[in-house]
């Protein structure tokens, strides 16, 4: 082999070796997507959320009122002496009286406690696990109970439902209201509303319709025109989006978007459903308790619902005329299960929420954004608007250029000809120094 042809050859792998490890270090400037990940289509950007989950689950509820809490009580539920009895028996399944049937609640005894834990555990409809508040006793007239249950979620989550489930057999509210925090409790707005008396108590209609002028409206719905089921246990499950025009285009919905953002939950119980309808409390056929009709609440100030709590106790279809009734118990709020169901709020740019440095829940991040929720472009990425990730448009936060939009390396580092239109293009303090250059040179 020729000296020369040795030389060139050496001299092409060295500028080989050059240009690959220039090519390496420039490829590591980009991020490497895993080929698994939710939120790119190979090496394109794409709408990525984090899994729909039951946000409660396993997070702790705050009562403001628990039973046992400090002292022992008694409590009362309402049963259909032909529960358990097989169909075709002699009750029929709907025709017996109903029965209290009372208990000790007591926070030191395992078998008799009923703490909030139990509402964010693992629901089992075969063993059923119950909070319980403590026995209200006082008259309907002294004021609304305002019984609260507050969940913190420890960071912002776009909702789509809020769900009660009731244990068997305990008396369902007749009033409740549904709050939501969106920056961790400092402010609370109404997210939905549950009475007989919608206007009386809360001051709206019942079950209004919503307007894309008030999509951010609360309403408020009298659940028991819809089932008559309390007695027995029942579910009330609020749909944030339902009913609301913009739904149908969420991604485009500002409004709706801050509607169903919550970082707390908190339900307020104001007034216990009776079960039995007139103005003096017990007796009564089933039909008439189970159905907790409406139509029973329409007379006097609270729509002739019994004073008492004791009033409506029926062992043996009794009631006031029953001694033992009288004073044995009192009813509590029971709820057996608290979902909220939803997803992490990453705006269009995470697929999972993890812990961080600081302990807390927050997005991991793609898109080159940043934030807790993703809601912001990482430094220096600032070439466009931050945008939420929609399924039409990732809105991928761009690195901003060094170099100016017409304008390569090339152009700003190599020198231009001096012509005669470069010095016409150089701004000058003296307005006519441009023209005199140009005829100057020209009459010299």
């Amino acid at each position: 082999m020729q000296p020369a042809t040795a030389a060139l050859l050496l001299t092409l792998a060295l500028a080989g070796e050059a240009w690959a490890a220039h090519r390496n270090q420039y490829l590591r400037s980009f991020p490497v997507h895993s080929v698994n990940d939710p939120c790119y289509d190979e090496d394109r950007p794409r709408r990525c959320m984090p899994d729909f989950v039951n946000a409660a689950f396993g997070v702790p509820i705050d009562a403001s009122s628990t039973c046992g809490q400090g002292k022992p009580a008694r409590f009362c539920d309402l049963r259909d002496p032909s529960d358990g009895q097989p169909p075709g028996g002699s009750s029929g399944g709907r025709s017996g009286a109903l029965e209290s049937t009372c208990e000790i609640c007591d926070e030191t005894d395992a078998t008799k406690r009923y703490p909030a834990l139990a509402l964010t555990d693992v629901h089992n409809s075969n063993n059923v696990t119950c909070w319980r508040s403590e026995p209200r006793s006082g008259t309907v007239d002294a004021g609304p109970d305002n019984v609260t249950l507050t969940l913190s979620l420890g960071k912002k989550f776009e909702l789509t439902y809020v769900s009660l489930m009731f244990c068997p057999h305990a008396i369902r509210p007749d009033s409740m209201a549904i709050y939501k925090s969106a920056d961790y409790g400092k402010n609370w707005l109404p997210f939905q509303f549950y009475s007989s008396q919608c206007r009386k108590l809360y001051g709206r209609p019942t079950k209004a319709t919503i307007s894309p002028s008030n999509e951010q409206e609360a309403r408020c719905v009298d659940h028991n025109r819809y089932s008559v089921d309390g007695v027995q246990g029942s579910r009330i499950a609020f749909s944030t989006l339902d009913g609301r025009p913009s739904g149908r285009d969420f991604d485009n919905s500002v409004i709706l978007q801050d509607w169903v953002t919550a970082t707390d939950i908190r339900v307020i119980f104001h007034r216990l459903q009776p079960a039995s309808g007139g103005g003096g409390g017990g007796g009564g056929s089933a039909s008439h308790a189970k159905s907790q009709s409406t139509e029973l609440l329409g007379g006097g100030k609270f729509g002739g619902l019994p004073k008492k709590a004791s009033d409506f106790l029926l062992p043996g279809g009794g009631g006031r005329d029953n001694p033992a009734a009288v004073g044995s118990g009192v009813f509590t709020y029971a709820l057996s299960d608290f979902a909220v169901g939803g997803r992490c709020k990453c705006n269009g740019h995470a697929s999972r929420c993890v812990k961080g440095a600081d302990g807390k829940l927050e997005c991991d991040c793609k898109h080159n954004t940043a934030g807790r929720d993703c809601e912001r472009c990482k430094p220096f990425y600032f070439d466009r608007p931050w945008g939420r990730g929609t399924m039409r448009d990732a809105n991928e936060c761009k690195a901003r250029s060094v170099f100016p939009p017409q304008d390569t390396a090339e152009d700003l580092f190599s020198p231009r000809p001096q012509t005669v239109a470069n010095l016409a293009a150089v701004p000058s303090s003296n307005p006519s120094s441009s023209d005199d250059m140009i005829l100057h040179h020209h009459s010299a």
